[in-house]
């Protein structure tokens, strides 16, 4: 397999961060929905005006990972938008972390993983929440390992489809480096 590497998305990125969006969630997700249900989703979600706005945001950061000139997956994160009483304006969200099928579980989605973190962390600890689909396990695992756990559910609509979702929150005290991060770039060394 070709030699992966994760960078931050810039302004420039957003055609690029939003068709490797649309389509790892389409890969990933898009058999549970009917067409015109995910053509709404991947249109707001995705769409590239509102990929051109979270890159212009300083509050939001995007990550793509990249092989052979390809976009493979991404990752993005920023305030927390999720409906549970204890997220506060000091909580972070891991709002994305999506790879193409042939990329996953080879360790990249950790990598991506950690440069969110770091960046959340930035300015100190902080809590950070996800919200998980109820039926993806695989994604769920790999956050029970990195030490967030269940706090509360919610819907998440996908056109007029309403997934059952948990919200998952990692808190400050739990954070510890996972994955060594290069110091004078703040980047993660290649596989």
């Amino acid at each position: 397999m070709t030699q992966s590497a994760i960078r931050r998305a810039g302004p420039a990125d957003a055609s690029i961060l939003a068709e490797i969006g649309a389509r790892t969630f389409t890969e990933t997700f898009g058999r549970l929905y009917p067409p015109e249900d995910l053509a709404a989703f991947l249109a707001d979600a995705y769409g590239l005006a509102r990929t051109a706005a979270d890159l212009d945001d300083p509050a939001k950061a995007a990550w793509l990972a990249e092989a052979g000139g390809q976009a493979i997956g991404l990752a993005q994160a920023g305030p927390c938008a999720l409906p549970h009483p204890e997220v506060s304006a000091s909580c972070g969200e891991l709002k994305r972390l999506y790879l193409l099928p042939a990329w996953q579980n080879g360790g990249l989605g950790a990598r991506l993983f950690a440069e969110a973190m770091a960046w959340l962390r930035r300015a100190g600890p902080r809590d950070v929440w996800i919200g998980v689909w109820s039926e993806n396990l695989g994604a769920q695992r790999f956050y029970a390992r990195r030490g967030f756990t269940k706090v509360g559910e919610y819907g998440f609509p996908v056109g007029r489809r309403i997934d059952h979702e948990f919200i998952l929150r990692r808190e400050a005290e739990v954070f510890a480096p996972t994955v060594e991060i290069r110091p004078e770039t703040n980047t993660i060394p290649p596989e």
